[in-house]
């Protein structure tokens, strides 16, 4: 191992030291994450101005990935063991609360409705900055994602039309679902989970024992992966280090100026988001302003972790201590949320790079019919989007090909996508939040001074 490699690792395991030892116990932990976020983005510039590109870097990096894609799989782990009971215990739950139906129509209502004001957004945000995905070239890593998708992909997403994918989408074999074996196998369990929670629902109507048993079971389990997840979020500063500091020693200052077009045009859209949300809040009669506060610390830990899904936990404690949601509405908008309409991710993205293509195949996207096909393709597709890093990807893969449009630009945007990530799940979250909270509002469950605010 070259000396320098082998002096760059140890400077790593340093700084990790040193957030363990640094940290005091009422911290949160999206202050943990943040500095964790700052000291991966210092180090990786160091490097950066040090070894600049090459081999150096590169077989550093492959010891930080240790951490970072160790911490990503960790993740992965808890995903489907995580939306599986949530699901489960939130239908359970509603039991308690009010009618299943209406707030299955609020919540996955609101969550659909608003991503398809996203892909409206993405596209009017990108015709007026008059992105175009010509004169973009790929290189060497763009090329490897692109061989990396395809071979993921082709075949199982991009070569299916919508009837094809929303018959993928209901579960066959709930227990191969279980292991992700297939791309849209996530909202199956989704499906599959809310089928049995139902199916608790009616048992504990005719078997009040064997009701009660069930319920107290899938209360305990859901306890027990809750506190999995919380586990596995205590290493969410080290792997967001790790991650960072990859993402800027590896970065190519060239390519990030030349997509910082998109880049912009891209957080423009996902403000005008933020704002949509902000109006739905005030149609509801609840102040806006009073929400953001509430909800920021869920917000920084979804943006700096990029996981939809990391954040349910996080997702549910503010809506039902903060803003006074039942916790069987917060259950199910959070987990709905993680799977289902996320504005950023599956709304505005996929959108975006669909007007970007239109033209390099004759295609006018300024055409109101075509952009009227795009947002309901955008809003079907929005359903089962994974709650990790690479959802936006896969609800890309799903539309393009759905709109006849090539898939390359999926991977020449490789350089930006992580910069742009964070503030997509950022939306996504609150999207959540704010399905819950208007949910429990319009049915008049909402509690507006939770214990929590005496």
């Amino acid at each position: 191992m070259n000396i320098l490699v082998l002096l760059n690792i140890i400077v790593f395991v340093l700084l990790m030291a040193g957030l363990f030892f640094s940290y005091r116990k009422d911290w949160s932990l999206s202050k943990k994450v943040l500095i964790g976020m700052v000291v991966g983005i210092i180090y990786g510039l160091a490097l950066k101005t040090i070894y600049g590109d090459g081999q150096i870097i590169e077989h550093s990096v492959a010891w930080f990935n240790l951490v970072g894609n160790g911490y990503i799989q960790l993740l992965q782990m808890v995903i489907m063991p995580l939306i599986f009971v949530s699901i489960v215990s939130a239908v359970v739950k509603l039991h308690q609360t009010t009618s299943l139906g209406k707030i299955s129509v609020l919540v996955i209502g609101i969550l659909l409705a608003t991503t398809a004001i996203a892909a409206l957004v993405g596209a009017t945000v990108t015709n007026l900055f008059g992105l175009t995905a010509e004169g973009l070239v790929q290189g060497t890593q763009e090329a490897a994602r692109l061989a990396a998708i395809q071979s993921q992909y082709i075949g199982q997403v991009t070569d299916l039309d919508v009837p094809k994918l929303l018959l993928s989408l209901l579960p066959q074999n709930p227990f191969a679902d279980l292991t992700g074996i297939r791309p849209t196998a996530i909202i199956s369990v989704v499906i599959f989970a809310a089928f049995l929670g139902v199916a608790a629902l009616k048992l504990m109507d005719k078997d009040h024992v064997n009701g009660e048993r069930i319920k107290h079971g899938i209360e305990a389990l859901q306890a027990l992966v809750i506190s999995l997840v919380r586990l596995v979020m205590q290493f969410t500063p080290y792997g967001v280090l790790a991650l960072m500091a990859k993402m800027v020693a590896t970065a190519n200052l060239a390519d990030i100026v030349k997509l910082g077009e998109f880049l912009v045009a891209s957080y423009l859209g996902l403000a005008i988001m933020f704002l949509v949300h902000a109006l739905i809040l005030v149609f509801v009669r609840i102040n806006p302003v009073d929400f953001f506060k509430k909800v920021f610390p869920v917000l920084s830990f979804a943006f700096i972790s990029r996981s939809s899904a990391a954040s349910i936990p996080l997702n549910i404690e503010a809506q039902t201590k903060q803003l006074g949601v039942p916790e069987g509405i917060a259950s199910f908008s959070a987990s709905f949320g993680a799977t289902i309409g996320q504005n950023g991710c599956a709304g505005l993205y996929p959108a975006m790079l669909a007007v970007m293509v239109a033209p390099t195949v004759g295609i006018n996207p300024l055409d109101p019919l075509w952009i009227a096909q795009l947002v309901v393709i955008v809003t079907l597709s929005s359903i089962g989007v994974a709650g990790v890093g690479g959802g936006a990807t896969f609800a890309a893969l799903i539309v393009l090909p759905a709109m006849g449009l090539p898939i390359t630009l999926v991977a020449l945007l490789i350089s930006i996508e992580p910069l742009i990530d964070m503030g997509r799940t950022a939306l996504n979250v609150n999207g959540s939040m704010t399905a819950g909270t208007a949910t429990s509002q319009l049915l008049g469950v909402r509690d507006p001074q939770p214990d929590n605010d005496a």
